[in-house]
């Protein structure tokens, strides 16, 4: 054949692999062979090429036909499990995501994406995944697939037709990979339940950080897809709660993101899906800041509303809850202020009394506040609207409650003696801003940067 090539001009130094390392790869290639039982043999149609490309002395083409035998026996593994969950691994933007529905549409997944999900999910481990990930670098710079001039050497492809088939096509499936995919079909089906959902969130305790931010997002991804029915929805409403005490603060984010892209593409029928999840998990604090701070905004206004109306001992409640929900950490720097002054002022009471319902919430929300934000509370003890709500009894001993609450947050010599001389004054509450001592300390406070 070399003498052929030579014949014609073409070259023919270096073409084929030298026979000693052929003879190398077919006296030892058996035992990996072995791992695989009569069925996978039956149909490996690519080891079959890639052994004959070994025999012909081209290893390039070996590797290709091995990695190509790899991926079809991870897209079929995949196929069989669960390709909506896949694919919400896989795909992350959500408007590329739509393109990804049925097995017909694997190939078109780059090979990268395909092994990062696919051990993302728990087909492949973390040692296959890394091999694989080399093998592909190394059959995408050194096969066939592309023009180089690499050469691979009869123990290298060995060790990657054991790992190939050892890591891949023969790797048995993990108990919770099993677990994930008996309950995603629960959820599917509207088989769950609420007394089976307190059962299921025991699994979820077991769960590593990464695999419960997989399932999160496999459950997001059936609750907002439009296809999706509503007994399948119900389950997922059912099981999140349990499930997002278990998700990462990014993953979290991430789904505030992509109800952000929802909003931003028009997708409506998404993004109200993804608010509704997000609403159930109280996971509001999450969204786009642009979208909380138009919310919380809105929330400040309605709760002063309800806390300065009639009737407040029952519509303050719900407000300052989602007030609560709402604002997480940290504020959105364009309603710090707002938010603090109404907090403030709420916490205070209006005079008639303690919202007993809402103050929770306030004594949470005050002991969120960062140190910059404490200044500020402390600060609108002297405007005008709060110093003439201290002459009420009621609100006298919130504000002994509220200097408890604050003085652990200060940190700055200038807001601690402000502080100090609060502690000392004598005078009626009401009065405070009408204390010399304490306006000298209050104009030596410093302005803090708005970020």
């Amino acid at each position: 054949m070399l003498d052929a090539l030579s014949s014609v001009g073409l070259p023919s130094k270096d073409v084929l692999v030298e026979m000693d390392q052929r003879a190398r790869v077919l006296q030892n290639y058996q035992g990996a062979i072995d791992l695989l039982d009569a069925e996978k043999r039956s149909r490996s149609m690519y080891l079959s090429k890639m052994l004959a490309a070994v025999s012909a002395g081209l290893f390039d083409a070996a590797l290709n036909y091995l990695w190509d035998e790899t991926v079809g026996e991870l897209r079929r593994r995949i196929a069989q499990y669960d390709l909506a969950y896949f694919f919400d691994i896989a795909v992350s933007s959500p408007e590329r995501r739509k393109a990804f529905k049925s097995e017909t549409d694997l190939p078109q997944l780059p090979d990268q994406d395909l092994i990062r999900a696919s051990y993302e999910i728990g087909l492949i481990s973390e040692i296959g995944y890394q091999q694989l990930d080399l093998i592909r670098y190394m059959r995408n710079y050194a096969s066939a697939a592309h023009p180089n001039q690499n050469e691979i050497n009869a123990y290298q492809l060995l060790g990657w037709i054991e790992t190939c088939i050892k890591e891949v096509i023969t790797l048995p499936e993990s108990r919770v990979v099993a677990e994930t995919r008996r309950l995603l079909e629960n959820v599917r089906n509207g088989l769950v339940t609420a007394d089976s959902s307190n059962v299921i969130a025991e699994f979820f305790s077991d769960l590593q950080p990464d695999q419960a931010d997989n399932l999160a997002a496999g459950f997001f991804g059936l609750y907002v897809a439009p296809e999706t029915n509503e007994p399948a929805r119900d389950g997922v409403r059912l099981l999140m709660p349990h499930l997002w005490i278990h998700v990462t603060e990014t993953k979290r984010h991430d789904f505030g993101i992509k109800y952000g892209k929802y909003v931003a593409n028009g997708d409506t029928d998404r993004s109200e899906r993804a608010r509704e999840l997000l609403d159930v998990v109280e996971g509001a604090a999450y969204l786009p800041e642009q979208v909380r701070v138009a919310e919380i905004s809105t929330a400040i206004d309605e709760l002063l509303l309800a806390h300065r109306g009639y009737n407040n001992f029952y519509t303050e409640p719900t407000l300052a809850r989602r007030l609560l929900i709402l604002t997480g950490e940290p504020v959105p720097n364009s309603v710090k202020i707002p938010y603090v002054t109404a907090l403030v002022e709420a916490f205070l009471t209006n005079g008639n009394g303690v919202a007993w319902a809402a103050d929770p919430h306030y004594v949470k929300m005050l002991s969120r506040l960062d140190p910059a934000e404490s200044e500020q509370a402390l600060l609108m003890l002297f405007h005008p609207t709060i110093a003439s709500k201290l002459r009420w009894e009621s609100a006298q001993a919130k504000y002994a409650e509220l200097l408890d609450l604050l003085e652990p947050k200060l940190t700055r010599p200038a807001a601690r003696a402000v502080m100090e001389e609060l502690r000392s004054f004598s005078g009626r509450p009401s009065d405070l801003s009408k204390d010399s001592s304490l306006k000298r300390l209050i104009a030596r406070l410093p302005q803090r940067n708005s970020s």
